[in-house]
């Protein structure tokens, strides 16, 4: 399985979410918000647009970790992932 991981090397949610697809042998490609200036403009981009985040849009959440599966699927849910 192939997954990118939106989300922060700071959060322990992604910390989490990163150590459980290694643990089921996952093939990550982490993006770190906080790193990358561009990847940060294009997430908030996603996280205003996709309707995945009509819920979290305006509040304190910052909807991460955020997971984009092979097919496209965009999900927030660990468990869907690993299904």
């Amino acid at each position: 399985m192939k997954v990118q991981v939106i989300g922060s090397h700071v959060c322990p949610d992604t910390l989490y979410a990163l150590n459980q697809l290694a643990a089921h042998g996952a093939e990550i490609d982490f993006v770190d918000l906080l790193s990358c200036h561009d990847c940060l403009k294009k997430y908030l981009n996603l996280r205003e647009t996709h309707p995945l985040y009509k819920e979290i849009r305006g509040t304190q959440r910052l909807g991460i970790p955020c997971f984009i599966l092979e097919d496209g699927t965009v999900t927030l849910s660990l468990d869907d992932v690993l299904k």
